[in-house]
């Protein structure tokens, strides 16, 4: 059942709320998500959860266009079109293309017949028709695009670039800067280059002279790059220096080849031997993949062979007791080309200089004293290994560095704004301070050391700020990562968008930069808001970008004093679930429940601002990229808080699929669009009259069911999570219409009951979709619930709100099963589901010598879990072979069981074939077993498919 407001029928619709071309532009998110061809924004500065351009513009366009333009059109603006007609629907092209992506002999632009769509902006023409359209639609003026938590720019670049009025809010001033040199300096300032290149030189120049002496050559034909580094402590047995990294490599070619620093100890005293891999020693006897680190943090001494606890050797370095060490060196050569060697004594005398520097120099005594917090989600870290100040994110050289790239900056900056008019010295003036402020991501105690490609990597990758056992002191004068090449890409990034906007009738972009719930903006006068909001527990923008945060300020304080008046980012206003910030608040409320109401609350609050500045009969697109139900529950309670009422959701692809960059994260593999309408009128109906839930329930699963089987139907290039996700968007417009919702005691339901509804009701269709074991209904819940892991994450690790949501839906509390089934383990804050080796008792021990906390005894004769039965078989078969388990399966009568055969039937479609498990099942299913279990499957089933990692459907064979 549906409420609808009068209102609601006098609005005219918009193309988002009909039908869209989305597995064309899901192809295409996927096409661009490639880091050798970005977008050029991306490359300007670090940051973080980018939206593709496809997915960014295709909810521009559809967010004003009428309803009624036809797929075809919409593909065509986007510049999904090749050079020549198709002769069938553009999305259909798209899609046959993709499916013979794999047999191109050419580029992708040459198969697909046209470039990535960032590379393309509409023509004059398609501008010019585009306007006419949106004026009679938006009754005679263009509608004003506005995002109100704008990051890095990417919707309203795509606004831009089609010439629409745009208007873009950031809180966090870092990428407030990118905002500047991304909506306004292109069409404001132009193009930029000579005049950007001729100052980049100067302060190159500059800089590079005054950093001879802290990077100096073995002779004149020799410059460091970059120093690999490291720490040591004394080793508490034999006190010699002890070097804490796990990987000893400094070029890795294969496995078995490549370049690597070797520990020696002369009299006691470390010394490192540079050896390549197999000519001077074989991997047999010395593999630089072993350091002396483990991957728990315990460090066996490579004299000794005594092992240092991990909380000793933290202990330790939070104290300052440890020591600088370089395992090699990587040069350039004067007349091209590099190499590697192991440091001189000439190397660490330069070390030396910029310790003594740092110690003597007052300036640098006193430089980025701002205090990292100790109680901070990301910063805690960094605090707990004793980094108090944000200095302390550097060694001495690297401080020495970025202090002479910003004081050479310095100098260039008054003549700057002296030669060029105030607008385009400060775009000048932008791009080269983004420059300085770039050289931070690959040059900090916090950015890892890239064994495979030999040159430092960005510290923003894994989303945190943890102290890395292996990095790099580099020379931004010389080599990999140096000044000139940064500058270079950030510039050659900027040309690109001014490009992109040359054709473009529209004014720079209004950059705001404050909170947005509370915009600078007048009510009614924005007619389409399209927001990508913070991604409520998953990235901590504030905290993780305060490291760029004071080099930009020292940088920029003077040009943009209104955004770097704080000495730190706001962190209070912040829009994010940050349980850290309720540390001293707690009590009786946890702070994750803390942190998640106040999420809600700022949600509620922006949704509520947007609602102001929208007019009526205006739209807001929100692009949610999320799999936890918090995340949904406070967003979706958010949005109907603030008054727009959900007209259409659509699914998207795109990410690709388990990428390792998300890994455990809450981030899902494909956008939802969802859009709101504010009303044109006051509604006068009987809308606020609360609806049963008992009467909502069906309706709501319903309507998950049918998004689920419609999405496995078209064939989108989505995983089993994302299609749950994507049925989340039906399922909370349904619940949206019957607001309020009630139960029987009036008290109000959440949307978060909807979607445990939905994610349930999803997953029996993924079930009977997937599975073809009869009897699966009949399991017990722990059993189903194990099954319907594998089957929907795909992986053994997986989030514990999925895994908890999972099985609250088939009537599982895991919490209570975690101690007494041992089915499954926290690892890292997820779930980490167990095999049988972690479960069954062996049952070639006595019974007395046993493990008590292993909790299935192989000798019982009845199980309580059809997966106890399922593992402790595999157990039998494993340690004491086939004879023996057929006779352990006929005592038990588990051949005639069928819950057993299910469960077995299940494990083999549902674990990947690279999993020890699956390989037993696989033995248990065949031979003298098969008969005694009586299965009705062929061996066939068993057949390598190519892909070992891929789960088996028996309708595959």
């Amino acid at each position: 059942m549906t409420k609808k407001s009068k209102s609601e029928k006098t609005m005219k619709s918009l193309a988002i709320e009909g039908k869209l071309p989305l597995k064309a532009v899901g192809i295409e998110n996927l096409k661009e998500d490639n880091p050798k061809h970005m977008p050029p924004n991306r490359y300007l500065f670090p940051w973080y959860a980018r939206r593709p351009t496809p997915a960014a513009r295709l909810a521009v366009l559809a967010s004003v266009l009428p309803e009624g333009v036809s797929s075809d059109d919409i593909l065509s603006l986007m510049q999904i079109k090749p050079n020549f007609e198709p002769g069938i629907p553009l999305e259909d092209y798209v899609v046959n293309k993709k499916a013979t992506e794999g047999n191109r002999s050419g580029t992708l632009g040459d198969h697909y017949g046209y470039p990535r769509p960032f590379e393309s902006s509409p023509t004059k023409n398609q501008q010019s028709d585009l306007h006419s359209q949106l004026r009679e639609f938006w009754d005679g003026s263009l509608p004003t695009v506005l995002d109100p938590t704008a990051g890095s720019g990417v919707i309203p670049l795509e606004s831009l670039r089609y010439g629409l009025p745009t208007k873009a809010n950031e809180l966090n001033p870092v990428p407030s800067v990118m905002l500047k040199v991304v909506l306004d300096y292109p069409l404001s300032a132009g193009h930029l280059r000579q005049e950007v290149e001729k100052w980049g030189s100067e302060i190159d120049k500059t800089a590079s002279k005054n950093l001879v002496e802290y990077f100096p050559g073995k002779n004149s034909r020799q410059t460091p790059s970059h120093y690999v580094s490291t720490y040591t402590i004394r080793c508490p047995n034999c006190a010699c220096d002890l070097p804490l990294t796990s990987k000893l490599w400094l070029l890795k070619r294969s496995s078995s080849k490549g370049i690597a620093a070797r520990p020696k100890y002369v009299n006691g005293e470390l010394t490192f031997e540079r050896v390549e891999l197999p000519n001077d020693v074989k991997k047999d006897e010395f593999n630089p993949q072993d350091g002396p680190r483990s991957r728990g943090g315990n460090t066996e001494c490579p004299n000794c062979g005594v092992v240092t606890e991990s909380s000793e050797i933290k202990k330790r370095v939070k104290n300052g007791d440890y020591e600088y060490a370089i395992l090699g060196v990587k040069y350039t050569k004067s007349g091209g080309g590099s190499g590697y060697r192991v440091a001189t004594q000439a190397d660490y005398d330069g070390y030396q200089k910029a310790v003594d520097r740092v110690e003597s120099d007052y300036n640098l005594f006193s430089l980025l004293t701002q205090s990292i917090p100790e109680n901070g989600q990301k910063t805690s870290e960094p605090a707990g290994y004793g980094f108090s100040e944000w200095r302390d994110a550097f060694t001495p050289r690297q401080l020495v560095a970025h202090y002479e790239y910003w004081q050479a900056f310095e100098k260039a900056k008054d003549r700057i704004q002296q030669e060029y008019s105030p607008k385009k010295a400060e775009a000048i003036i932008t791009i080269l301070a983004l420059a300085g402020g770039k050289m931070v991501d690959r040059n900090s105690r916090f950015s890892p050391y890239n064994i495979h490609r030999g040159y430092p990597m960005h510290l923003t990758g894994a989303k945190n700020l943890s102290p890395q056992w292996q990095f790099t002191d580099n020379n931004p004068s010389s080599g990999d990562q140096q000044y000139t090449d940064i500058l270079d890409r950030i510039l050659g990034s900027y040309e690109k968008i001014v490009g992109y906007l040359e054709n473009s009738e529209s004014e720079p972009a209004e950059v705001l930069n404050g909170d947005a719930a509370s915009l600078d903006l007048k009510s009614n006068s924005v007619e389409s808001v399209i927001v990508d909001p913070p991604y409520y527990s998953s990235i901590m923008y504030a905290e993780l970008s305060d490291i760029f945060y004071v080099w930009l300020r020292q940088y920029l304080d003077d040009v943009f004093s209104d955004l770097f008046v704080e000495e730190v980012t706001n962190k209070d206003q912040e829009a994010v679930a940050n349980p850290s910030k309720f540390s001293e608040l707690a009590g009786s409320t946890s702070k994750k429940d803390l942190a998640r109401s106040d999420y809600e609350e700022k949600m509620s609050d922006i949704f509520s601002e947007i609602y102001r500045v929208v007019k009526p009969g205006g739209v807001m697109t929100v692009m949610f990229t999320h799999k936890e139900t918090d995340a949904w529950d406070t967003l979706t309670q958010s949005l109907i808080n603030s008054g727009f009422t959900i007209t259409a959701t659509h699914p998207i692809t795109s990410e690709r699929p388990n990428r390792t960059d998300t890994q455990g994260s809450g981030s899902a593999d494909s956008t939802l669009l969802l859009t709101g309408r504010k009303a044109v009128t006051e509604d006068d109906d009987d809308s606020s009259i609360p609806t049963l839930w008992s009467d909502v329930k069906q309706d709501t699963r319903d309507a998950a069911k049918e998004a689920a089987r419609n999405l496995i139907d078209s064939e989108f290039n989505l995983t089993k999570t994302d299609i749950i996700i994507s049925a989340f968007g039906p399922t909370l417009r349904v619940f949206a219409e019957a607001h309020p919702v009630v139960d029987d005691q009036d008290e109000p339901v959440p949307p978060r009951r909807a979607l445990e509804e939905a994610r349930e009701a999803v997953t029996r269709v993924l079930a009977e979709e997937y599975l073809e074991a009869e009897g699966i209904d009949d399991l017990d819940s722990v059993t189903e619930w194990y099954i319907l892991c594998w089957l929907v994450y795909e992986r053994q690790t997986f989030s514990y709100d999925e895994g908890r949501q999972l099985g609250l839906g088939v009537g599982v509390d895991i919490d209570d099963i975690k101690r007494n089934t041992k089915i499954w383990q926290k690892s890292s804050g997820d779930i980490n589901l167990r095999g049988h080796a972690d479960r069954v008792q062996n049952i070639n021990e006595k019974p007395e010598n046993r493990s008590s906390r292993t909790p299935v005894n192989p000798d019982d004769l009845s199980f309580s879990l059809a997966i106890d039965k399922v593992h402790a078989a595999m157990h039998v078969y494993d340690v004491q072979g086939e004879s023996a388990c057929c006779d352990w399966l006929r005592e038990r009568n588990f051949d005639s069981d069928s819950t057993f055969k299910a469960t077995l039937k299940a494990i083999l479609q549902v674990l990947p074939h690279d999993y020890e498990d699956w390989e037993i099942a696989r033995d248990l299913a065949v031979g003298r077993t098969k008969k005694v279990l009586d299965l009705d499957f062929s061996p066939n089933v068993f057949a390598d498919n190519g892909d070992e990692k891929k789960q088996s459907n028996l309708s595959n064979f």
